[in-house]
């Protein structure tokens, strides 16, 4: 039995990631990134899940209990068609991992019967990156927040969301914890400047990269 090489450590951030088996879509239209939306929220939490349907009848604060019961701490994500992006930090012991198992259960089985399949959904088990410093985990917050936006900060036309809206206030959701990024600078248009110009760099090495494997 293989070990994951990451300990995801309560209070520590990690950059956690998968993608569609066989590099399938895991979205095909809206509704279905609504629905990942909606597990992500109800799914993080310590206290016991029933359907999504029924606890649509429920008020958020009775079913989810307050923020003290949440296994973990959003700090950014981005959805696209074939794979996602989070931030996280573990707020209890073993809280990623809890998360992680429900969400990609939880969602399996609603993709699975929307679409009559069966058998896996998502490329074995999420990989993981620990953020160790401050410099990682703002780099990391520009690649999370952009991952579908191109060089130039101009959103992709394709399934996807992400928290870009929300820090920079264009989204005033606050689904994420965003204090440990933006506490960094002045302002939200510091922040963004300089994400747009990290992003703007990734963007250049990885067409640099695929240009040298396609000559």
């Amino acid at each position: 039995m293989s070990l994951r090489k990451t300990n995801l450590v309560e209070g520590e951030y990690y950059h956690i990631y998968n993608r569609g088996v066989d590099k399938r879509n895991i979205f095909s239209d809206k509704s279905d990134l609504k629905r990942f939306l909606q597990s992500m929220k109800e799914f993080n939490t310590k206290n016991p899940i029933g359907s999504l349907y029924e606890n649509s009848f429920v008020k958020e604060k009775e079913r989810l209990g307050g923020s003290s019961s949440k296994l973990v701490q959003f700090v950014a994500y981005c959805l696209n068609p074939n794979h996602y992006h989070f931030i996280l930090t573990p707020l209890v012991e073993k809280g990623v991992e809890k998360f992680m198992q429900r969400l990609g259960t939880g969602y399996t089985m609603y993709f699975n019967t929307k679409n009559k399949r069966s058998g896996s959904l998502f490329q074995g088990k999420f990989k993981s990156k620990h953020l160790n410093s401050d410099k990682y985990l703002l780099q990391a917050s520009s690649y999370v927040n952009l991952n579908n936006y191109d060089k130039n900060g101009i959103i992709k036309k394709s399934l996807n969301t992400s928290s870009w809206l929300e820090y920079i206030k264009l989204d005033n959701s606050n689904f994420c914890e965003k204090s440990i990024i933006l506490g960094q600078f002045k302002s939200t248009k510091e922040y963004k400047e300089l994400a747009l110009e990290i992003w703007k760099k990734t963007c250049k090495i990885k067409e640099e990269v695929e240009s040298l494997e396609f000559a």
